[in-house]
Parts: C-alpha cells; sequence; structure tokens
C-alpha cells in the first residue's frame, strides 16, 4: 500500500529489518516499512528485490493483488527524470518484476505504466513504474490503459 509519512530524522530513525527497510516513529517507536529512505520517505511498501539504483516493492491495494512498482533510489518526481543508466537499469529490470508478477500467480495478461502529476493519477511525487497482473475473470478484462480516457464521461471541460 502507499501511503504519506512526514517524521523528524529520518535517517536517524532508520531501522533495516529482513528484506524490508523500517522507519522509526520517534514519537510512539512504531516501525513502519518504508522506501526511499534518505531523499524519499513517502512509500510505505515490501521491498520485494533491489539494485544500485531501483527498488522492486509490491503494490497490494484494494481489488489489485498481483502487482509490483519499481522505484528509483534517487528521489525524482517523474520519469522524464530518468538518466540514461536509471533508464538502461530498469529495462533489465522488468524482466525481474514479471518473474515476480509470475511467480505469485501466472496472470493473464498484463498492465505496465507511469502516472504522472497530479492530473495523471500519480499521488506519490516520486517516479514509479507499475506492472499489474491483469487475468480473463476480472469483470474489466480486455480493458487497457486507455480504456478510461475514452469514456464518454472522461471529455475535457472547455
Amino acid at each position: 500500500m502507499i501511503y504519506g509519512a512526514t517524521f523528524a530524522s529520518i535517517n536517524e530513525n532508520l531501522k533495516p529489518k529482513n528484506n524490508k527497510a523500517f522507519l522509526v516513529n520517534p514519537i510512539n517507536n512504531e516501525s513502519i516499512p518504508v522506501i526511499g529512505i534518505s531523499e524519499n520517505n513517502l512509500l510505505r511498501v515490501d521491498v520485494l528485490y533491489q539494485d544500485d539504483l531501483w527498488y522492486i516493492a509490491d503494490m497490494e491495494e484494494g481489488s489489485i493483488n498481483n502487482a509490483v512498482m519499481a522505484i528509483t533510489k534517487r528521489h525524482i518526481a517523474t520519469p522524464f527524470e530518468i538518466n540514461e543508466v536509471e533508464w538502461i537499469n530498469l529495462h533489465k529490470l522488468l524482466h525481474k518484476m514479471k518473474q515476480l508478477v509470475d511467480k505469485k500467480e501466472t496472470p493473464d495478461g498484463y498492465n505496465l505504466g507511469w502516472n504522472i502529476h497530479k492530473t495523471g493519477g500519480q499521488n506519490v511525487g516520486h517516479a514509479h513504474l507499475h506492472l499489474l497482473a491483469r487475468y480473463n475473470d476480472e469483470p474489466l478484462s480486455g480493458k487497457g490503459i486507455r480504456y478510461a480516457f475514452k469514456q464518454a464521461n472522461n471529455q475535457r471541460l472547455k
């Protein structure tokens, strides 16, 4: 799940455990799993894999129960800020992301995408790529990323 977090002295309160990074709230000593500790403390997820530039994290929320995200370690707000080395690494990580999704339950299809800026659906100001598993028995099976945008109720107000 994705949440916002604002705690003082982020780096001083980092406590790594197992495959997760935890932020300890200095007020109540609560451990909260987070990633992007040093520059971005907004994502609270389980880290499934990481390299020098990226985290791969789970992304289960609502009816989404088999999905992962690739999240830059360097704090950047959008994928337009990703440098060449990060893009090359991400290309390699896409295969790892798919393996993690397929390991949980082999899907019938996938959606891969970025949400950029508030209007584009981004609710955390840190670049992250979603890979979502899709299944034939979903009510919206066969509806891709553009489905919502093609609806009559999504016409711009001019």
